[in-house]
């Protein structure tokens, strides 16, 4: 699948590229998509959600009333979860919510997401560029050229550049990662997708195997 190779500007430098059928253009797995949207939702919690219990609550252990002859319920510790103040009947502890996931599946995951966007046009490569030093302004020139200055979008860069991504960090909708960063929810999350020329090969190379 050819695709034409956008300036900065938005204009057309004349170039092609070939997009692999392998990773832009599969049968999309649903499934796949489904298992790898979810592992990345749960490794976002941090999981260290704790309430005291009884053994936890900071008071007295001494019996609070006698046993018999009050014509009301027995009671023991000021602590106990009944009264108020006391601690919490099993409450949240820490957990940790990450998930295991196939490899290949991830892959095929990713593979399917990127598919789905360019089945619905919303993918744009651009020829790659850099900024002098970290500039807000230039950055949203480029959005703006490209029709994505109020879009969500998410810009794939070959290799880690500090400038490019410090550019991006103050705007809302629009991410910055590298193609190692990729991730199906990150492709799904944009409404478009710029894949900058020098991260092609290393997006059919991670994701062909």
């Amino acid at each position: 699948m050819k695709v034409a190779v956008l300036d900065i500007k938005g204009k057309e430098t004349g170039r092609e590229v070939e997009l692999s059928d392998a990773v832009f253009a599969i049968e999309p797995n649903n499934h796949a998509v489904y298992l790898d949207v979810k592992q990345y939702l749960a490794h976002q919690r941090q999981g260290t959600h704790k309430s005291k219990e009884r053994a936890e609550i900071a008071g007295s252990t001494r019996k609070i009333k006698k046993q018999k002859g009050t014509g009301t319920a027995r009671a023991g510790s000021i602590k106990s979860p009944v009264f108020r103040g006391g601690g919490r009947i099993f409450g949240p502890r820490p957990k940790d919510y990450k998930q295991k996931l196939n490899k290949n599946v991830k892959r095929l995951a990713r593979r399917s997401a990127l598919t789905l966007k360019s089945n619905e046009n919303a993918i744009t490569v651009v020829e790659n560029f850099n900024f002098e030093a970290p500039k807000t302004k230039e950055f949203k020139d480029i959005l703006k050229s490209l029709g994505l200055e109020n879009k969500k979008s998410l810009i794939v860069l070959g290799e880690a550049n500090n400038n490019v991504y410090l550019s991006s960090r103050n705007l809302q909708n629009s991410e910055v990662v590298t193609n190692a960063e990729l991730s199906t929810y990150k492709i799904l999350n944009a409404n478009n997708v710029v894949l900058l020329e020098g991260s092609l090969e290393g997006i059919e190379s991670n994701l062909i195997k």
